[in-house]
């Protein structure tokens, strides 16, 4: 009886995604028009205009490389909170999809994504096996505005894919930071301070990996990781949707 049950729910669920699918049909994270076939999650022809993160890479942050090193420039200059990183795609070539899903409503970009993700990083998210993932979250202001957190939704897919736990309220952004992306990295650095709080600590977690949509100079995750390692986890690492070249 309960195998019946479980069969008839998981028809269910397939019915109403099918139905959701017909209603509001697909739309392409490369080119935003409707995906063909249908049913798929990316046209075909445009899957190969995501470039992945292939080595050589930095070996702390995750950076593409143009040449074999252990690390990229930032990191050989600056001390980061976290332990290591990696990210998914090269930015140059995702960032219009990125932004689409943050600004345009895309959010259901991130269910390829976040499946892209626990797929091509799932080495790292084995050999860190962490007790969580933790989202960067969106400031209360920025949240109502928007409707959604990317980073939330991509972590949940990864989560659920990987089989990892995602704990979306234990951190707080108390601080509604301006847009980082026009500033150098002291402003950066600046902007974050006490911009994070941890608001839930009952679970007790050694290892986790922070999720976000986009790796620059590093600020924001570690900004987060320096949080979490007051709050006593000592292992952060972080995965991004996409990040620079390094040098």
């Amino acid at each position: 009886m309960k195998k019946i049950k479980l069969v008839i729910v998981s028809v269910a669920k397939q019915v109403i995604q099918l139905t959701l699918q017909l209603l509001f049909p697909r739309r392409c994270p490369v080119c935003d028009r409707i995906v063909q076939p249908f049913g798929r999650k990316i046209c075909p022809e445009c899957r190969g205009r995501l470039k992945l993160v292939t080595p050589p890479w930095c070996m702390k942050c995750g950076k593409k490389l143009r040449e074999e090193r252990e690390l990229c420039a930032d990191c050989r200059r600056e001390t980061h909170v976290f332990l290591r990183g990696r990210s998914l795609y090269e930015y140059a070539d995702a960032a219009p999809s990125i932004y689409r899903m943050k600004y345009g409503k895309r959010q259901e970009y991130a269910e390829f994504f976040g499946e892209e993700a626990a797929e091509h990083l799932a080495g790292f998210i084995r050999e860190v096996h962490p007790d969580a993932l933790i989202p960067i979250p969106l400031h209360k202001k920025r949240l109502r505005k928007r409707g959604y957190n990317q980073a939330a939704l991509l972590a949940r897919v990864i989560g659920a894919s990987a089989g990892v736990p995602v704990y979306e309220k234990m951190m707080l952004r108390i601080k509604n930071t301006s847009p980082l992306k026009k500033q150098n990295p002291e402003e950066r650095q600046n902007n974050l301070k006490k911009a994070f709080i941890i608001a839930q600590n009952d679970v007790k977690l050694n290892t986790i990996i922070i999720v976000d949509d986009i790796y620059t100079t590093g600020s924001t995750i570690d900004e987060a990781a320096r949080v979490w390692r007051a709050a006593g986890v000592p292992n952060v690492y972080f995965i991004a949707l996409a990040c620079g070249a390094g040098v």
